[in-house]
């Protein structure tokens, strides 16, 4: 009998130590034949899978996402319509390489242009939009560089809107993927573009070399590129169940290799990995007491939701530590930041935020502000 208990005890823990390890149970990532390439979440921004992520390359025609950047950008400043019109310059309708087909000297919308730039990554379209944008193609580059910086794209330098091949210019996956992370955040009314299989321009129809359109309905973007110098490039984008990734593959031996890496690079992050909002920005996190204010108590939380991407399973394990000031005293103005907060998972650093007043709390009276400051006094003693 008490060898059978003995067995049963053991099954037992066997059993109810079985979910929990294999809620953790997360292969090694795909290992590519690209040349380098990254997973990052769109949300969160942590990066999932990366190789040589940061080794400079030729950007090809994943150029043409700033291209399309700076159009929104300026768009949404008032400084450009969607229905403008361009008249095609001599250089644009001569840029070699993908064409949208322009015809020199004809009217064209910025609209159009948008089209031909991302769904069939014209180099004239780009030319063209750059013209229009900055007065010519190199003042434009220097819009895209001044942009880059602002993103965080720190290995990235651009000579040229269209991506044609020169020896001055290079980005890594890290900053495509950035730059992609940057649309999808900044601009998603007019993220629909880049999920368009096919755009009809001079009569002539011309498909999306994205061929994840057609194999993944998940997928909507983003942006391919190919050059003999650059190998096959693909920066796509997916979402499934609210979560959304992004992948950069750089130097893929052909167009098909590009797609089938993107696919498993996608796959394997949806497959092991959730991204959830742990906090919300404006949520009371914690409080603490305020000395000689009109209010003895002060909420802190965050400016910004917190959002975190984790491996399946991992979410009842996270450790939030906030940590404040240890006396803080009145006047306090709202988003002052008086402490932090640090997310952990098994003993790695997930997240390190600001934690800030979420509301403004005023001195006090006379008699609260000298109550407190003798309060105060034989605290300090005491400590």
């Amino acid at each position: 009998m008490r060898k059978l208990f003995s067995i049963l005890l053991a099954l037992s823990m066997v059993l109810a130590a079985t979910p929990l390890q294999a809620a953790s149970l997360i292969p090694s990532p795909p290992e590519l034949g690209a040349h380098s390439y990254i997973l990052m979440d769109a949300q969160s921004g942590r990066v999932l899978v990366e190789r040589n992520a940061d080794e400079q390359v030729a950007p090809a025609s994943l150029t043409k996402m700033m291209t399309a950047y700076i159009a929104d950008r300026e768009t949404e400043a008032g400084r450009l319509s969607m229905d403008e019109e361009t008249t095609v310059s001599v250089r644009a309708w001569q840029t070699g390489g993908s064409r949208m087909f322009l015809r020199e000297g004809t009217q064209v919308s910025v609209r159009e242009l948008m089209h031909g730039v991302i769904v069939q990554s014209g180099n004239d379209a780009s030319v063209a939009l750059a013209e229009h944008i900055a007065g010519g193609e190199g003042s434009f580059a220097q819009m895209m560089n001044q942009q880059a910086q602002q993103l965080g794209m720190a290995n990235t330098h651009f000579t040229n809107a269209t991506g044609l091949p020169d020896p001055d210019m290079h980005t890594t996956a890290r900053d495509m993927a950035i730059l992609a992370r940057a649309k999808i955040r900044d601009f998603p009314e007019s993220y629909d573009l880049y999920s368009k299989r096919y755009y009809t321009y001079n009569g002539i129809r011309q498909p999306n070399r994205n061929r994840l359109l057609w194999r993944d309905k998940s997928v909507d973007g983003l942006k391919t590129g190919h050059t003999e110098e650059a190998g096959y490039c693909l920066a796509a984008s997916a979402e499934r169940d609210g979560m959304r990734l992004v992948s950069v593959v750089m130097g893929a031996s052909s167009s098909e290799a590009r797609a089938r890496e993107s696919q498993q690079l996608l796959n394997y992050g949806f497959r092991y990995y959730e991204t959830f909002r742990l906090y919300e920005g404006g949520q009371k996190i914690t409080d603490s007491r305020v000395w000689k204010g009109a209010s003895d108590q002060l909420d802190l939380g965050l400016q910004e939701d917190l959002y975190l991407t984790v491996p399946n399973g991992a979410r009842e394990k996270l450790e939030p530590k906030v940590s404040v000031q240890s006396v803080l005293e009145a006047p306090v103005e709202r988003g002052s930041v008086l402490g932090d907060l640090i997310v952990s998972h098994e003993d790695t650093t997930l997240a390190e935020r600001e934690l800030v007043a979420l509301h403004s709390v005023e001195e006090g009276g006379f008699f609260r502000r000298i109550w407190d400051a003798i309060k105060l006094f034989f605290f300090g003693l005491f400590q």
